[in-house]
């Protein structure tokens, strides 16, 4: 199917479950008259679904909690490793039910069948670390935490809503999937059938700008309270009795969480952290000199050239949607060495969306400008990715541009909510950027290299603290996540805390010019590419010719079609 000789990539299916007609479906686990049940592997015939103790109710989902000895109290229950989060959270629904919900933290995909009511709820965790997805029409909806494993499911045509929004932000945000008639359950909310009545149970706090600044607690008081909210959140994410390893950039966000982690951790830390060879620009320097301050066990992997295209196959299989993101398969193959010495990986995803990262300051710069920008916030906040706003006219062709391009998007109503505006830039990337693009990815890839990846700063706990800090205690001036830089400010060497942020530079338009046009060409400008149908091609050729390429990026764009053709091969289409 590809154009370079690529074998087809195998991924298995997880679990997933099927409401409604099923008295005709085979292979499941468990079944009554309206749900059937089917395991990851039907060859196997492991039962994914645990009984209530009381016997009313089947729970199947993917869980980990992070207050499971808060919930074993709660349950007069001693802790015991063979009571799985599974089961516990089985026990807490039969005391607490649908509010269950509102008691657990931590990262989950729960589907919940109600034996004697005959409903069925499925609920997601407040940030989006676990997905949901769910078909949306038909006598049988299909249920599973894979978008892989509906491929049967639906008619295989495109959402172009969704694919308008993943070529502006390289990502697919909101509860559209790629594919029409398959929908994602959103972070912190509820869904039950028959009713089909979506509850929200969390959503991000909003907070105003005080009226009288002398209320304002100090910059120092707000450190203090980070600081023990983090001290707290990692302590709560480190695996008891194991070793633990941490994806190390030697930027501030992951080398606080290396930090912290070697401070808590009784067990040895390693970390991990990548470059592209000696050719390419790298943050070696920063991350061997965290890794020497915490006295960590360091392991650095160089990927290649090579391994980034013939690897991209394996890469967007594993994803449910496609994401155009250069580390997607950095972080694979990291996570595959990390493998080698821990079961559970620690990351500093998290610190840009909520302490102010230097992302934000284009946006506040055109709040500020906007008469001499003439941006409205929704086509700045669309620029501000830097992927293909603005080439939609002429990227998507005329009749499918005709299609999408009165359709609104998704983040209006965040751009004019009663937050600072900083606190709204925040809001959207944690709603959407958070959910929709890094815990998806964090998730997938580690679950790929099986191993639980599990990311401290977007813990509930770090995101509500974060929007209740005044907007002028994050960016200050030029200095970005000043209240982080002052939280654990004792625990790094100054250069790290105080050094500008550069972020993981992945070198792709090194790649598409000296490396990978020929073969980028053989598979985006083919007329049976799966994009055919929807992009220019001919606007393409001249990107992948580097034909007037100044300022517009062409290398990162590139990446972005190259993904989202590689995934619609990998996923049949």
């Amino acid at each position: 199917m590809f154009n370079n000789n690529y074998s087809q990539p195998t991924v298995s299916q997880t679990w997933h479950l099927a409401w409604g007609k099923v008295s005709q479906l085979t292979g499941s686990t468990w079944q009554d008259q309206q749900l059937a049940i089917f395991p990851s592997q039907p060859s196997h015939g492991t039962s994914p679904q645990v009984i209530s103790p009381s016997g009313n109710f089947v729970i199947v989902g993917d869980v980990w909690l992070s207050n499971r000895q808060q919930l074993l109290r709660l349950q007069g229950t001693k802790d015991s490793d063979l009571l799985s989060d599974l089961k516990l959270v089985a026990r807490v629904w039969d005391d607490w039910g649908v509010d269950t919900f509102t008691k657990i933290l931590g990262v989950f995909g729960l589907a919940i069948w109600d034996r004697t009511q005959k409903k069925l709820w499925l609920g997601r965790d407040r940030i989006g670390g676990k997905s949901l997805y769910y078909t949306d029409s038909g006598s049988t909806r299909w249920i599973a935490p894979n978008l892989r494993s509906l491929r049967p499911h639906h008619n295989g045509e495109l959402d172009l809503v969704a694919l308008r929004d993943y070529l502006c932000c390289a990502f697919v945000p909101g509860a559209k999937t790629l594919w029409q008639g398959v929908r994602e359950l959103r972070p912190g909310t509820v869904i039950c059938f028959p009713d089909h009545e979506i509850q929200t149970y969390w959503k991000l706090p909003e907070y105003t700008t005080a009226e009288n600044a002398g209320d304002k607690p100090s910059l120092e008081v707000y450190s203090q309270q980070l600081r023990r909210s983090l001290e707290e959140v990692v302590q709560d994410y480190l695996p008891v009795g194991k070793p633990v390893g941490v994806f190390l950039s030697g930027g501030l966000d992951s080398s606080s969480i290396t930090a912290l982690a070697s401070q808590l951790h009784s067990e040895p830390v390693h970390t991990f952290s990548i470059h592209f060879g000696a050719n390419c620009a790298n943050e070696l320097e920063f991350s061997s000199l965290v890794a020497n301050h915490c006295r960590t066990n360091h392991h650095i992997l160089e990927i290649t050239f090579q391994q980034m295209w013939e690897r991209l196959p394996e890469t967007m299989a594993w994803l449910d949607d496609p994401i155009g993101d250069g580390l997607t398969v950095p972080n694979l193959l990291i996570g595959q060495l990390a493998k080698e010495s821990v079961g559970v990986i620690l990351n500093g995803e998290g610190g840009d969306p909520c302490f102010g990262g230097p992302k934000n300051q284009p946006m506040l710069l055109n709040q500020l400008y906007n008469s001499f920008t003439h941006l409205d916030p929704l086509q700045a906040y669309l620029l501000s990715f830097k992927k293909c706003a603005k080439d939609l006219p002429q990227l998507l062709k005329p009749e499918i541009w005709e299609a999408v391009r009165d359709q609104p998007y998704l983040f209006s109503e965040d751009l004019h909510s009663k937050n600072s505006y900083l606190n709204r830039l925040m809001a959207l990337n944690i709603k959407f950027k958070g959910a929709d693009h890094i815990l998806t990815k964090v998730s997938n890839l580690t679950q790929a290299a099986t191993i639980q990846g599990r990311s401290p700063l977007f813990d509930q706990r770090i995101v509500e603290l974060s929007m209740q800090i005044p907007p002028e205690y994050k960016l200050m001036g030029a200095q970005e996540k000043a209240v982080l830089k002052q939280a654990v400010a004792d625990l790094l060497p100054e250069r790290i805390v105080f050094r500008p942020k550069s972020g993981m530079m992945v070198p792709v338009k090194l790649g598409f010019k000296q490396y990978w046009q020929r073969k980028a060409k053989a598979l985006l400008l083919n007329r049976k590419a799966a994009i055919a149908p929807y992009l220019n091609q001919a606007l393409i050729r001249e990107w992948l010719n580097y034909e007037n390429d100044t300022w517009r990026r062409y290398g990162i764009k590139l990446w972005l079609l190259v993904s989202l053709e590689i995934w619609l091969q990998v996923n049949g289409k």
